[in-house]
C-alpha cells in the first residue's frame, strides 16, 4: 500500500505583479510540516512537484527542515511532473473580463472599493464560476476539462513513480486547484464540486490519498484518505493559516 501526500504549496503573492512566488510566510509554513514530520518520524521516500516556482520552492524549504532532523532523508531529490501545475489563473481572469489584461484595468475595477483586496477576490471568484461552468470552454487556453484531465493523468503518473520506486510514502508539492480536482475526481464529484473544495484549501494543507494494489487490481484502487490536514501550522503557538 502506498500513500500519496499531497501538499498545496506554501502561501504565493496574490494581488502582486509575480504570484507565482513563495512570500516570507509561505517559506515558514512549508518548513513548519517539514519539522513535524521530522518529530513524527514520518518517513517520506519520494518528493515530486510541479515546475512552478511556488511548488518547487516549497519543497526546498520543506526538505531542508525535513533534512536537518531526518538526516537519511539526505537522498531525496524532487522529481518534476508538469501535469501537477496550476490552471492558468490569468487566462482565467481575462477571459472573464478583457479589460484585466492589463495592471491599469484591474487596479481600475478594485480602486474605488472600500477594500480591493477582497474585491479582487470577489471578480476572481465570479471569473472560476464562469470557467467551472462549462458555458464557455472553447474561448479558455485549457478549459476546466482539459486542466481535469491533465490532472487525472498526472496522478496515474505518480502512481506508477512510486510503484516504480517502491516508495511507501511520496509527498507531492502541487496547487489547491489540482488537489481539488483530484479530490473531486475520487469522490465522484461535479467540477462545482471541486471548485468549492478549492476555496477551502490551506496553504501547506496536506489531502491524502491510499492508493492499494493488487495482481487484480488494474488500474490500482484509489481512496481518499483525509482532506487539507494542516496541525503542523500551530506547532509554533501562532496561527499561519492562509488561503492564496
Amino acid at each position: 500500500m502506498t500513500t500519496l501526500l499531497f501538499a498545496r504549496h506554501g502561501q504565493a503573492s496574490f494581488g502582486q505583479r509575480n504570484y507565482d512566488q513563495l512570500s516570507e510566510l509561505g517559506a515558514k509554513q512549508a518548513a513548519c510540516l517539514g519539522s513535524q514530520y521530522t518529530k513524527a518520524q514520518r518517513k517520506i521516500d519520494a518528493i515530486v512537484t510541479g515546475s512552478l516556482s511556488r511548488q518547487q520552492d516549497s519543497a526546498t524549504h520543506f526538505l531542508s527542515a525535513y533534512q536537518a532532523g531526518y538526516p537519511d532523508a539526505a537522498q531525496l531529490q524532487p522529481t518534476l511532473i508538469e501535469g501537477f501545475n496550476e490552471f492558468n489563473h490569468t487566462d482565467v481572469f481575462v477571459k472573464y473580463n478583457p479589460e484585466f489584461s492589463t495592471e491599469v484595468g484591474l487596479l481600475t475595477a478594485i480602486a474605488s472599493a472600500p477594500v480591493p483586496k477582497v474585491r479582487l477576490a470577489e471578480l476572481f471568484n465570479e471569473a472560476m464560476l464562469r470557467w467551472h461552468s462549462g458555458d464557455h470552454d472553447e474561448e479558455y487556453l485549457e478549459s476546466w476539462p482539459q486542466f481535469n484531465q491533465r490532472v487525472q493523468q498526472a496522478l496515474q503518473h505518480v502512481v506508477e513513480l512510486t510503484q516504480h520506486k517502491q516508495a511507501n510514502t511520496a509527498l507531492i508539492f502541487t496547487s489547491g486547484g489540482v488537489i481539488a480536482a483530484i479530490t473531486a475526481h475520487l469522490l465522484g464529484q461535479s467540477s462545482a464540486t471541486a471548485y468549492s473544495i478549492n476555496r477551502s484549501l490551506i496553504n501547506t494543507g496536506v489531502t491524502s490519498v491510499v492508493v492499494k494494489s493488487t495482481p487484480s487490481d488494474t488500474p490500482p484502487k484509489l481512496r481518499l484518505l483525509s482532506l487539507n490536514e494542516h496541525s503542523h501550522l500551530y506547532q509554533q503557538g501562532q496561527d499561519l493559516l492562509t488561503w492564496h
